[in-house]
């Protein structure tokens, strides 16, 4: 469907089980040969694959915009990531996987990396080329396989990433789309040439996949919700704070796990900072997501859009001031537009959970301990932010005192390929990217020679 006009675009069927469970043999079967390719071989894929990344950006932008909304620019920024992280494992995958050797009692010890087999991935809509990419490539370079099961909103994407690993010469069978329903993903998840499961989405849908995965004793790396605080201290910079707050809080029309949506704000500031953070708001209207300088898309499915909406609705009930936005247009499409909930309290929706859209929730603090207390208050802990004028104490208060996987001072939570990625508590567990991201699927195996 497209989320700007609510038109259907196309249909696809769902594939049944035993198709599902042939195509993971045959991913397997790929795996087999690929786990003893040489370094060099795969650094020549991964080339590749960044080299067709940069080549069909426009065209893989355009494809985003039209299945979930994403504006233009953002969507073709999202492709040339994706080209950072082949670039990045095609450089480095050799060093991390090279064996670690040890002195011990034997004549030769150490221990080394190899790849557990077929890894399934199942990923979400909101950025459907950089999960996809963030997932498969490390797997790939490290000798697995990897099955994707893609958001079922997002099926020109879920074809358009398996012609480019095939086109950037992995071999068939290495990386497969799979349209299957949640009955056949339990059962991949079951099946024996499946080792691991790497997941991004929701919490409900980490519980599930990890029960599924653990009962039989499989590997998961879980990337879930995140209900990202932005701290801001009374010595912060307001107008480059609130810049940076907009654009976090805005980026993907809000729907990023990493997304800045709760602003905790010191007394001190909490006027000047509100007033600058509606104005800024209010000066990013919704736009036609095709257009190149367009910032505020449309969502990506109405039933998303009239949740989001209903979380507005009751935080305000229970309190919290409508200070912009909060009013669904009246036209076809997912459209939401800036919205800003001041006077936000515990128990709140826009406080407690995660509001997966362009809603800036504030929140005051009484001072600095109070303003990390309120960041570290909530059952999410993917990322956080902080802003003040001290970056020593930014620092510490981001290495020592905030309780996240993804922590920055002065500027937005983002992913880098070269910086590990993930949660703890309700956002996940397990690494990617990085040194870290390309172990998770590997056996470390301990070598000891008399």
């Amino acid at each position: 469907m497209d989320p700007a006009t609510g038109q259907v675009l196309y249909t696809h069927d769902f594939i049944d089980s035993a198709t599902a469970l042939t195509a993971a043999d045959r991913a397997h079967a790929a795996h087999l040969a690929w786990r003893d390719t040489s370094f060099q071989h795969r650094r020549e894929c991964l080339e590749i694959l960044g080299g067709l990344l940069r080549e069909r950006k426009d065209e893989y932008g355009a494809l985003m915009t039209r299945e979930m909304g994403k504006p233009l620019a953002q969507a073709v920024a999202e492709a040339e990531k994706c080209a950072l992280a082949a670039d990045y494992y095609a450089e480095n995958a050799e060093r991390f996987l090279a064996p670690v050797h040890a002195n011990t009692d034997a004549s030769r010890s150490y221990w080394t990396y190899r790849p557990l087999g077929v890894v399934l991935g199942i990923m979400p809509w909101n950025f459907p080329f950089w999960q996809v990419v963030r997932f498969a490539t490390p797997a790939l370079a490290a000798g697995n396989a990897a099955l994707l099961k893609h958001a079922s909103s997002v099926p020109g994407c879920a074809l358009a990433l398996e012609k480019l690993y095939r086109d950037a010469a992995f071999p068939a069978g290495l990386f497969q789309s799979l349209f299957i329903d949640t009955d056949t993903t339990g059962l991949l998840i079951d099946h024996p040439t499946v080792k691991a499961v790497s997941l991004t989405g929701s919490v409900r849908a980490g519980k599930a996949v990890a029960a599924r995965a653990g009962a039989a004793l499989k590997k998961c790396v879980l990337e879930l919700g995140g209900s990202d605080p932005s701290v801001v201290l009374a010595d912060a910079d307001l107008d480059a704070t609130v810049s940076a707050c907009v654009y976090g809080r805005l980026l993907n029309t809000g729907q990023s796990c990493i997304a800045a949506k709760r602003f905790v704000v010191v007394k001190d500031v909490l006027e000047p900072f509100t007033k600058k953070l509606i104005i800024r708001m209010a000066a990013a209207p919704m736009g036609d997501p095709t257009h190149p300088d367009t910032i505020l898309g449309p969502m990506a499915r109405p039933d998303l859009r009239d949740e989001l909406h209903r979380q507005v609705e009751r935080s305000v009930a229970a309190g919290a001031t409508l200070a912009l936005g909060g009013v669904v247009p009246d036209r076809p499409g997912a459209w939401y537009p800036a919205t800003v909930l001041t006077d936000v309290r515990p128990g709140m929706p826009a406080y407690e959970e995660e509001l997966f859209g362009p809603v800036a929730s504030v929140i005051a603090a009484k001072d600095t301990a109070d303003a990390i207390r309120i960041a570290n208050d909530t059952r999410f802990g993917l990322g956080a932010s902080v802003y003040t004028g001290d970056g020593a104490l930014g620092e510490r208060i981001a290495s020592e005192l905030l309780e996240a996987g993804n922590c920055f001072v002065n500027g937005i939570v983002k992913s880098d390929p070269r910086l590990p990625f993930g949660g703890i508590k309700d956002s996940g567990y397990g690494r990617e990217l990085s040194p870290l991201g390309i172990l998770e699927f590997t056996n470390v195996k301990t070598v000891w020679v008399k």
